[in-house]
Formats: structure tokens, C-alpha cells, sequence
């Protein structure tokens, strides 16, 4: 009789996959998504997430199916219920739980069973054991949890799937993409919109094509004091970004989503950041630089002028 051998890992029929959002972390998530496509070819993976990010998983290349997280609240036992019945009929052998929160956490509780389980849910059975995790990139974090797993290899995302008519929006070349905006819950995150209206403006002076993304009163605001600029807030897909990235001479924002699928599209980006956020643990990944200040307000508009001219630099 052989010896016995190691289950092979790569033969789990259904593996469910959990990343909710933000933005910026599910971006940093394409090349885990990506691994645990390769590593388990032959299974058919469902990501669990949430609304904003069904179209962009959808059309991606990882996912046979993808269910929408409605976040069942406590006093909500109904929703609760459900949700736990359809991760229980699921027929999940595996789980890779990307988000690590409490949240996706307390779904291992709700599905039960003896399903194999990444992440760092109490009791799971490929836990990531690492007591300075959240010291780690998020990036980083990520490969090692799925190292602790059994998935060794963790690429740079292929985008390549990733499709968009940008004839639609009759852009001129050369441009750059400007980001002004953030959430409205975070304002230290935001540099002063006057001062990405001089940076519009000088490269509009410049013949490079000022392009704006996103919303909120930061975007609008440098529309108005920048003619020049195509505003294109509220017109674009989480796809279109990425597409009009891959086109772009450069950008610069603030740390905000936008600038991570930016960086994704291969873009060379300047990504500004305050001491609300710290692009060790982060920052997106690829052609990226930083400027960080205590308080955005000490970030001068000739510093990143002089930045933003070092990334346009062939």
C-alpha cells in the first residue's frame, strides 16, 4: 500500500473568497484574488463583497460567482438568518477571508462546520499567526496569509481583461489624472483644492490635459477655477479608471481609492498623504511616489509641481 499522502489543495470544488471593501484594500487585494485563482483551477470560487464592487469582480477573470454582503445588523435576526443559511448552502470547502475584521470573522461562527478557513477568526484552521500582522503592508499581510495556507506565490495582477471605450469621453493627449477628493469623513486626508486648481492650471499651461476624477466640492471646485480641466466626476466606472490610467502620462491625489485602481492601470502616480494615513502600512503599489506631511496644509503646491514634473520625467 503507497504511503498517504498530503490532500492536494488545489482540488477544493467550492471555495468561497470575502472582501467587502474599501476600495483601496480590495485593489490591494487583485493579486490574492489572482493566486487563489491559479492555485485552485479547478474549483468553482464565489467572492462574498459588497455592492460597489460586483461590477469590477464580475468582469474580472478570479470569480465563477459573486454574492452581495448586505452587512445583516444585530437587531436584524431575519437578515442574519439568511445570510447564514446561504453560507451554509454554499457547499464551501474552503475559505479565504481577505478582510480580517471582526465582521467577516464572526461569518466563520455563522457558517459552521468543518470548513477550512484563512483569516484570523478564533479556532480557524489556517489562522494567520502573526502577532504583528497589522504592522505589516497590507500587501505583505496578505501573502503571508496565504502562505500560512498552502499559496506560495502571489503575483502582480494581470489587467490585461480589463476593457473600456475611452473614445466615449474624446480625451486629448497627453493627459493626467487628478484625484481632489476623499471622504467627506475625512477631510485631513484632502490637500486644499485651490491647490489642485494651480496644478491644474500649470498643467493646462503645460498642454497636458488636466482630467478629474471623482466628486464632492474639492472636484467641482477645481472645475470652476480650472476651465482648461475635463471634469469627468461621476462618469466613470471603477473599470474606466483603470483603463484611463493605463493611457495616462501620470497622476497625482490624494490617498484616496481612486489613486489605488490608478496605480493598478500602471499609471506613474503621486499619491499624497497626512499623518491620517501611513503609506508603510498602505500605499498603493507600482510607479508610486509619496509626500506625506503632518497636515496636508504644509504641503505647498511648488513641491508638488517639482514632484509631479520628476514623475512626468521619461
Amino acid at each position: 500500500m503507497p504511503p498517504p499522502t498530503r490532500p492536494d489543495m488545489t482540488s477544493h470544488h467550492r471555495i468561497l473568497v470575502i472582501k467587502l471593501g474599501a476600495l483601496g484594500d480590495f485593489v490591494q487585494a487583485f493579486g490574492p484574488f489572482a493566486a487563489i485563482r491559479a492555485h485552485h483551477q479547478r474549483s468553482r470560487i464565489t467572492l462574498l463583497t459588497t455592492r460597489p464592487f460586483v461590477a469590477i469582480a464580475e468582469a474580472s477573470p478570479w470569480f465563477d460567482t459573486v454574492w452581495v454582503d448586505e452587512r445583516p445588523q444585530l437587531w436584524r435576526p431575519d437578515r442574519i438568518w439568511r445570510l447564514r443559511r446561504r453560507l451554509r448552502g454554499g457547499g464551501f470547502e474552503r475559505v479565504y477571508d481577505l478582510q480580517t475584521s471582526d465582521r467577516s470573522s464572526w461569518y466563520f461562527r455563522l457558517l459552521g462546520g468543518d470548513v477550512e478557513w484563512s483569516g484570523i477568526a478564533s479556532g480557524c484552521s489556517h489562522p494567520h499567526a502573526n502577532p504583528r500582522r497589522d504592522t505589516m503592508h497590507t500587501i505583505e499581510r496578505q501573502r503571508e496569509q496565504l502562505a500560512m495556507a498552502g499559496i506560495a506565490e502571489v503575483p502582480t495582477p494581470d489587467l490585461s481583461w480589463v476593457g473600456a471605450d475611452l473614445g466615449r469621453f474624446a480625451l486629448s493627449v497627453p493627459y493626467v489624472l487628478l484625484c481632489p477628493g476623499g471622504a467627506s469623513h475625512r477631510p485631513a486626508k484632502r490637500w486644499p483644492a485651490e491647490r489642485f486648481t494651480a496644478i491644474a492650471n500649470r498643467l493646462a499651461d503645460m498642454g497636458i490635459t488636466p482630467v478629474l476624477l471623482g466628486s464632492g466640492v474639492e472636484t467641482a471646485a477645481v472645475a470652476a477655477g480650472c476651465p482648461r480641466a475635463m471634469d469627468m466626476a461621476g462618469r466613470t466606472s471603477f473599470l474606466d479608471i483603470i483603463a484611463l490610467a493605463s493611457e495616462a502620462a501620470a497622476a497625482v491625489g490624494n490617498d484616496t481609492g481612486p489613486m489605488h485602481l490608478i496605480a493598478a492601470g500602471g499609471c506613474p502616480s503621486l499619491v499624497l498623504f497626512s499623518h491620517e494615513s501611513d503609506p508603510a502600512l498602505c500605499a498603493p503599489r507600482g510607479q508610486v511616489t509619496a509626500l506625506r506631511r503632518p497636515s496636508l496644509a504644509e504641503l505647498g503646491e511648488a513641491e508638488v509641481a517639482a514632484a509631479l514634473d520628476r514623475v512626468l520625467a521619461p
